[in-house]
């Protein structure tokens, strides 16, 4: 039997009450789903911020017993289920996020959608026009992704040993400058917001047409 079973088995007293209920599992669940962080999935199902880490600490342990191959311990059951399921629950929680950060990183989430009727100068027929309005790519967003998920090549603090103008094999030596990211992400933002469209683009006005709605 390994030390860290022997060890879970004691942090349960004799005589304690039993506060890991379906309910209680339900909320914390719940709540993971939802991405919340462990406090605050704690609070919405009514126990503490260290109980429900002890619960998870106990349900891995038990897990990790499992895949090592020892004997499953019956007493532990609820508390590898919990784990189990609350790390699906977060892990569904980051997916769908990370969807969302997507979707803005590629743009075209519509945002408006317009409908007019006007009579055809030439055939003098009434037709319906839709318009919708998206949103334009924010390469914001993959710059967020990078920054927390590849934090030793794109966080704050790391080095960007390549010229943003140049391609191929650079050196890297000690005459190589960093690169702020902060005034490099500024100067990429009002390049693209100085990008212009032709005006008839951008008003949407509709040429010799009579508005009859």
């Amino acid at each position: 039997m390994s030390p860290r079973r022997k060890a879970r088995r004691s942090q349960n007293p004799a005589g304690r009450p039993r506060l890991l209920s379906e309910e209680v599992e339900q909320r914390l669940v719940g709540a993971s789903r939802t991405g919340v962080a462990v406090e605050l999935a704690a609070e919405m199902a009514g126990v503490s911020r260290s109980t429900f880490l002890a619960w998870m600490a106990r349900g891995r342990a038990e897990v990790d017993a499992r895949e090592a191959g020892e004997d499953p311990d019956p007493a532990e059951d609820e508390y590898a289920t919990l784990y189990e399921k609350v790390r699906s629950a977060r892990a569904t929680a980051a997916a769908r996020a990370m969807m969302n950060i997507r979707r803005v990183a590629d743009g075209g989430i519509v945002t408006k959608v317009t409908t007019r009727q006007f009579r055809d100068s030439v055939t003098g027929e009434i037709v319906t026009e839709t318009v919708e309005d998206r949103t334009p790519p924010d390469w914001r967003a993959d710059a967020w992704y990078l920054e927390r998920q590849h934090r030793e090549h794109y966080g704050k603090d790391a080095i960007v040993a390549v010229e943003i103008n140049g391609l191929g094999d650079l050196p890297v030596g000690p005459d190589d400058t960093a690169v702020d990211l902060s005034a490099l992400a500024e100067r990429l933002d009002r390049s693209l917001n100085s990008v212009e469209y032709p005006p008839e683009l951008e008003s949407g006005d509709v040429v010799d047409a009579e508005i009859v709605n």
